[in-house]
């Protein structure tokens, strides 16, 4: 609900209600009968019922402005918005390999598996950027379509947090998610389509190659930023998985850990995204992956006219009749309780 007035300049008349008081209070009131000797008066104004006096001024005055109120037309109304988006359409594509299990990561001091540290970023890059069309892939040995381009990122950060490694075949296929990422995104009419690749491994699964998919986005206009995301070297993994593929813990709670390799390939990202027009990044902590998520979302920035429109009622009649009926009451006061001799 929002407030104004049509005419505001008649509210300065306003102003010169205290001057004018000031002017009628010097002037007094004139007798209402006139009298030889005071004797007389005095013996009649015992007889005269007390007057209102103060009262009955203040609702003339309050009558005044509220018609000078009704003057300036007030008016009631609602401000009705709608946005229109410069159509980005953005697809996250995450490794779900069995490598993510590496613990090189730490979240508010506990150390977690890869998987845990980038599901915390990557919800909140999906949170700024409400005006986005955005998908999720999730890949190891074969790409899975987690959710298609949608603007309901509600139903988004949900599918986000279903993600589990060991839910695909084990394996890396960069090549083939790059490519079915491609399938979804060319046939899209967005100004800008972006794929943001995260991996920890080399492509070791798949029929298609990386560096080809990639040239295969590029030549649809698909930029692709890719994400390598772990250290080099060896790592803590966990030393032993139940039956679930679900790391075991020590009888502390802990999960058992060993020292692994890690297996990145990260020439081969850095070719894809000079390939692509995009940006290769190498994330080996929590806040660098933050660091990376933000600069991609600076650089891919959305373009969104906001139109407003306003529709306005108004509502001069309640200050006006408030008004009227203000001098209606002091008129009939005047005439019937508080009626002046002639």
């Amino acid at each position: 609900m929002i407030f104004q007035f049509a005419d505001p300049w008649y509210l300065l008349l306003l102003a010169l209600l205290p001057v004018l008081f000031f002017l009628l209070g010097r002037r007094g009131r004139s007798g209402a009968v006139r009298f030889p000797s005071t004797l007389l008066a005095g013996q009649i104004a015992a007889f005269v019922r007390r007057r209102p006096g103060r009262w009955r001024a203040a609702l003339r005055w309050l009558a005044l402005a509220l018609l000078i109120a009704a003057l300036a037309r007030p008016q009631t109304g609602e401000e009705l918005t709608s946005t229109r988006s410069s159509g980005l359409d953005i697809l996250l594509a995450v490794d779900l390999s069995t490598s993510m299990w590496a613990h090189d990561f730490q979240l508010n001091g506990v150390r977690v598996d890869r998987l845990t540290a980038v599901q915390s970023v990557v919800r909140d890059f999906i949170e700024g950027r409400d005006a986005d069309r955005m998908g999720l892939l999730a890949f190891a040995a074969q790409p899975y379509l987690v959710s298609p381009l949608t603007l309901n990122h509600d139903w988004l950060q949900r599918r986000l947090g279903d993600l589990r490694i060991g839910q695909i075949e084990d394996g890396t296929a960069i090549g083939s998610a790059i490519g079915s990422a491609t399938r979804r995104l060319r046939e899209l009419e967005a100004d800008s389509r972006v794929l943001i690749l995260l991996t920890d491994g080399a492509n070791n699964r798949g029929q298609l190659e990386p560096v080809p998919a990639a040239e295969a986005a590029a030549a649809y206009g698909i930029r692709i930023y890719t994400i390598g995301v772990g250290r080099e070297g060896r790592v803590p993994y966990p030393a032993r998985f139940d039956r679930d593929g679900q790391p075991l813990r020590n009888r502390d709670g802990r999960i058992a850990l060993r020292a692994a390799p890690s297996d990145i390939d990260l020439e081969t990202l850095r070719e894809i995204a000079d390939l692509t027009e995009g940006r290769y990044y190498h994330a080996t902590s929590l806040e660098n992956l933050r660091d990376i998520y933000a600069e991609i979302d600076q650089l891919e920035k959305t373009e969104v006219e906001l139109k407003v429109r306003r529709l306005y009622t108004d509502v001069f009649a309640i200050p006006l009749l408030a008004g009227l009926a203000l001098l209606l009451l002091d008129l009939l006061l005047r005439e019937t309780r508080y009626r002046r001799v002639p």
